[in-house]
């Protein structure tokens, strides 16, 4: 990342993305203000004790942005660099995907100023279960339903429940997604980002002039979502997957790839780096490769104004955070390639956490085959939307999402009106 663009301010973008949607919709500074400012805010700082006796203060957050739709959504991140501001921009983003896939949610966010990779498994469990208890007053199944994100995963939920619970005095599975299927967890939901980007790509190729079966796929992180979009794009899709990489590297290969043989390489060397009968690329020059689908599904600020000339995809499909800056979006509506823009493309995760809530809470759980379904008709319906929108007002999809997600929480708060 470009030392100019970490220094921008997440939630000053955040903020600017609400102008440009309220200049379109004609939006009065009344609720544009309401829009930009989170409704709650919490920041705790509180002692854990360490394995060597010793004990040290963290600080954590977590910002329930808007809950006009519904009880709050969103992550915990454990990471050295999480800030207020970051969180904030979040918790925004969480509201504006929720509505978009037009599931009953507003946006929320956490996080804990730590370094999870110098900390042991004890550690984590004792400082999870002091934040747990710190912000406990702010969440629950009806409130503000937590998930994992960035260095957090179904373990820590297990915690977190575990925790509220004993609160409670009862278990109470509702209050956090994204846990071990054994305490409530879903059916599907580790693949469900993944699987949700592949439905949208299968629904904007119908548009974008590009046939996915023999289609050619380069994807930029093999993680959790990019790996499951390539084996899913791959495996139903009949699509040909030329280029992968991770944070260690690229593979190339003219004609295509098993994505399940490069899970399995990465699996037993920790990276995709060295696939046998594919030629070694940059995680830069994998962006520029070309490919009719291109799946950036890494880290924020990856597509430039300075290197999205040099994008030959026809369809990028964004299954991480932020992979594109606003300028870029510009040079890519121009050259006619389809952006289907994160708050759509991996709000597949969100929805099978809307799923897995309503499912804790009627304590009836669903095949995999019905969480896929479920979530093939919240894809399609949600691409649908904001194809129409785009194409109504002549704008990019990412702006037609944002006009799209923030129209239904607008409408949402006039009609709930001002209390009291």
């Amino acid at each position: 990342m470009a030392g100019t663009e970490s220094q921008i301010n997440p939630f000053e973008t955040a903020k600017q993305q609400v102008d440009i949607v309220a200049d379109l919709i004609g939006l009065d500074g009344g609720l544009r203000d309401v829009l930009k400012h989170p409704k709650r805010e919490l920041t705790v700082n509180f002692p854990v004790r360490m394995d060597d006796g010793t004990y040290r203060v963290y600080t954590g957050h977590r910002v329930q942005y808007n809950m006009a739709r519904g009880p709050c959504k969103g992550g915990i991140r454990y990471h050295p660099q999480v800030t207020l501001d970051e969180v904030r921009a979040l918790a925004a983003w969480m509201t504006w995907k929720c509505a978009v896939v037009n599931i009953p949610y507003g946006g929320a966010k956490g996080g804990v100023i730590c370094d999870p990779k110098h900390m042991s498994k004890g550690e984590l469990e004792r400082m999870t279960r002091r934040y747990a208890s710190e912000i406990s007053a702010f969440i629950g199944p009806e409130m503000d339903i937590p998930a994992p994100d960035v260095y957090t995963d179904s373990q820590t939920m297990a915690w977190i429940m575990d925790t509220y619970s004993m609160q409670k005095g009862y278990s109470v599975p509702g209050v956090v997604t994204g846990k071990p299927i054994s305490l409530g967890g879903s059916e599907g939901r580790g693949e469900a980002t993944g699987r949700g980007c592949a439905y949208v790509i299968r629904e904007a190729s119908k548009h974008a002039g590009v046939h996915v079966k023999n289609g050619t796929v380069a994807v930029q992180g093999f993680g959790n979502a990019g790996s499951v979009a390539a084996n899913i794009l791959y495996d139903e899709q009949g699509a040909k997957i030329v280029a992968i990489s991770d944070s260690k590297g690229g593979i190339y290969r003219a004609d295509g790839m098993n994505p399940h043989a490069v899970e399995a390489h990465k699996a037993k060397t920790g990276s995709v780096v060295g696939f046998p009968g594919a030629k070694a690329i940059s995680n830069e020059e994998i962006l520029e490769t070309k490919a009719d689908i291109l799946i950036p599904a890494a880290l924020e600020n990856q597509i430039t104004a300075k290197n999205a000339g040099k994008i030959q995809a026809k369809i990028v499909a964004e299954a991480a955070n932020g992979p594109t800056l606003p300028a870029a979006d510009t040079v890519l509506y121009e050259k006619k390639i389809t952006v289907l823009p994160d708050i759509l493309a991996n709000a597949g995760g969100v929805t099978v956490s809307y799923f897995e809530w309503a499912q804790d809470i009627q304590g009836f759980y669903w095949t995999l085959d019905e969480v896929n379904q479920r979530l093939e008709r919240v894809m399609v319906r949600s691409y649908d939307a904001v194809h129409k929108v785009a194409t109504e007002r002549h704008v990019h999809n990412r702006t037609a999402a944002y006009v799209l997600a923030i129209q239904r929480v607008v409408d949402a708060v006039k009609l709930r009106g001002i209390y009291p």
